[in-house]
């Protein structure tokens, strides 16, 4: 038996939002981890590889052991290449989830991999053009008092799913989200915090064995040694396993976010433009 329908375009309220999006990846995470993990696998690989050497180059330094100037410029180049691979990531996650979305509306629940892989061929440049142009606006906000990047970045949160779900340029994209969130920006702030909330709840369980680890360690190496080595003993390769398992399950949760983001958007939509109403108007009247 196949599971219901669930209609995106329809006006919902923020319990409607959390429930439903977890229906969602309740009822289909079989047919799109599949999809999901053909089309951003490479991506996950070279992130999760650009944590491990960046947690390698950072053990054992602590402002009281000198690990020197060769040391300091790799820590340096393994932090600026986790933050390429994670902007790849976070481009072929949220790009990935949002087409399975568009093509689940389209074939009405069905998913068609072939549909999601030639969305995400032709939108990824723009996806991750428009990525890259909302963390700078964000980060440009976020150094003028914090505030303003924190008003900021709820709208352009939005910018990707108005790009593949309208097919919108990137520029529009980033217009309309500052249009869509109008008059609704607290509601959305809310609908957002509470997902992120959720989001991080879900990941602290599994970053418990690394918090633990890291407790036990300091524990014991309180109590022996001098202190460099007690920093050095802290963070050794039990302690790159636990950050490298922690990581993957981080990074693979983290797509919860933009599912829930498309119930946004499309409540945001529907409150403006009334699109699933006239869809439906218009279906019934071919009916007849």
């Amino acid at each position: 038996m196949n599971p219901e329908f669930i209609e995106f375009k329809k006006q919902r309220e923020l319990g409607e939002i959390l429930s439903v999006t977890f229906k969602f990846l309740r009822e289909n995470y079989k047919k799109a981890g599949k999809i999901f993990l053909k089309l951003v696998g490479p991506a996950f690989i070279l992130l999760i590889a650009a944590v491990t050497y960046y947690t390698w180059s950072t053990v054992g330094v602590s402002f009281i052991s000198d690990g020197g100037i060769f040391q300091t410029s790799n820590i340096i180049i393994s932090a600026g290449l986790m933050l390429l691979a994670y902007l790849l990531y976070v481009t072929s996650m949220t790009g990935t989830v949002y087409h399975i979305i568009l093509s689940y509306i389209k074939n009405k629940g069905e998913i068609i991999s072939s549909e999601v892989a030639a969305g995400m061929k032709s939108d990824f440049g723009k996806i991750l053009l428009i990525t890259l142009i909302s963390w700078i606006l964000i980060f440009a906000g976020t150094i003028l008092f914090i505030i303003p990047g924190i008003y900021v970045a709820i709208p352009v949160s939005l910018a990707t799913a108005i790009l593949v779900f309208r097919g919108n340029s990137v520029m529009d994209s980033i217009s309309d989200c500052f249009q869509l969130i109008k008059d609704n920006w607290w509601t959305t702030f809310g609908t957002l915090f509470c997902i992120g909330l959720i989001v991080y709840l879900i990941s602290l369980v599994f970053q418990l064995p690394a918090i633990f680890y890291f407790l036990i360690k300091a524990f014991v190496s309180a109590s022996e040694g001098s202190a460099a080595t007690n920093v050095k003993d802290m963070f050794g390769i039990g302690y790159i396993i636990i950050n490298i398992f922690t990581s993957i399950v981080q990074y693979l949760v983290y797509s919860i976010t933009p599912i829930g983001i498309a119930f946004i958007y499309f409540n945001l939509n529907e409150k403006q433009n009334y699109t699933g109403t006239y869809e439906t108007i218009q279906n019934l009247g071919n009916n007849k």
